[in-house]
């Protein structure tokens, strides 16, 4: 196995076509609707045209929900209103077709695939299309100690790698991203504070079901701890997520940077997704070019994510439900706006 060597994702990684995005908007200049008349569907179109290298724009045939799963030791400290090792409960719900985001996606058409990277259950408790990536069970107490060795944080990375080049060359367009874990919002709170340089109770929020003023004071302290370990590894991104990550958030970081070297665009769900896009961004600086936010959670640490890597989401309407639902709710608006970009005529 060659070494993993981050520094050449910034080479690999080019920008959308601005050709394509230049012809899309002289083209749109030209439709029988006034100008400005959709909104920012008329951006998403453009946008479209330059991640397809092509105008009129294709319709998105192939969009794929994908939830990468893992649980997080930190959860033992009642930081989650869910129970610590529960994320074996959210895989199976999904793949039985009983969660909110099986419910969407079957209603939108859209097949989903789960990714279990560190689910703390036995890996013959779940299919083996679903665990053939897993790196561990279960990731290690980040407030006071690695989530990851050295050698699992390669491993999940690459793991996130190789599902970007399956997905591509299995012909998907659009790429719906989204999380299942206990314990995954601290883990990726505290990757956020770090890299943005904040103080723990400026990215700790209440999570989907809304914790108490105990459990919301658990968190910020387990956030607290595990900020002081991440800070000597911020020049090094892999290391950074070894320390306070896991498997599920570096198999994300991974998965992010090898489809946007395969021009495979990603819609971001929540705060997970987010804090795994700002290490992105660190490692190539063009990389977030080929993502759309899908909706605003209302984690304070989604907002400072994506604040610092300039991106607006699509939606704000208060779902807090994570798993993917707020990405899979913005893919009908990101549908909506290749079918008008494509179909549409233009005037003589």
């Amino acid at each position: 196995m060659s070494a993993l060597n981050l520094d050449d994702f910034a080479h690999l990684i080019e920008r959308p076509d601005g050709g394509a995005r230049r012809d899309a908007e002289e083209r749109r200049a030209r439709l029988a609707v006034p100008p400005g008349a959709f909104g920012r569907l008329d951006e998403l179109g453009d946008w479209l045209a330059a991640t397809q290298q092509r105008v009129p724009v294709r319709p998105l045939g192939q969009p794929r929900v994908l939830l990468f799963a893992g649980d997080h030791g930190v959860a033992g400290l009642g930081v989650s209103s869910r129970p610590a090792g529960g994320t074996a409960d959210l895989v199976r719900a999904t793949l039985e077709g009983a969660s909110a985001t099986a419910v969407l996606a079957r209603g939108a058409g859209v097949q989903v695939r789960v990714i279990d990277m560190a689910v703390d259950c036995d890996a013959d408790e779940l299919p083996g299309d679903v665990t053939r990536h897993r790196v561990r069970r279960g990731s290690g107490r980040i407030d006071t100690e690695d989530a990851l060795t050295a050698e699992e944080a390669e491993a999940a990375f690459r793991a996130g790698m190789a599902v970007a080049d399956e997905e591509a060359d299995a012909g998907t367009d659009m790429v719906v991203l989204g999380d299942l874990s206990v314990g995954g919002t601290t883990a990726a709170s505290t990757l956020i504070a770090a890299l943005c340089g904040t103080d723990a109770s400026v990215v700790t929020g209440r999570g989907g079901a809304g914790l108490d003023d105990l459990a919301w004071m658990r968190k910020c302290a387990a956030i607290r701890d595990a900020l002081r370990r991440a800070r000597p590894a911020l020049g090094d991104p892999l290391a950074l997520l070894a320390t306070v990550g896991g498997a599920d958030l570096t198999a994300i970081t991974g998965f992010l940077l090898q489809s946007a070297v395969r021009r495979t665009p990603v819609i971001l769900d929540g705060v997970v997704s987010a804090a795994c896009a700002l290490v992105a961004q660190r490692v190539a600086f063009r990389s977030p070019d080929w993502w759309l936010a899908g909706q605003r959670s209302g984690e304070p640490a989604q907002a400072k994510a994506l604040d610092r890597i300039a991106l607006n989401p699509l939606l704000d309407h208060g779902v807090t439900a994570g798993e993917g639902t707020g990405a899979l709710l913005a893919l009908p608006l990101v549908r909506a706006a290749a079918d008008l970009a494509a179909e549409l005529p233009v005037r003589d």
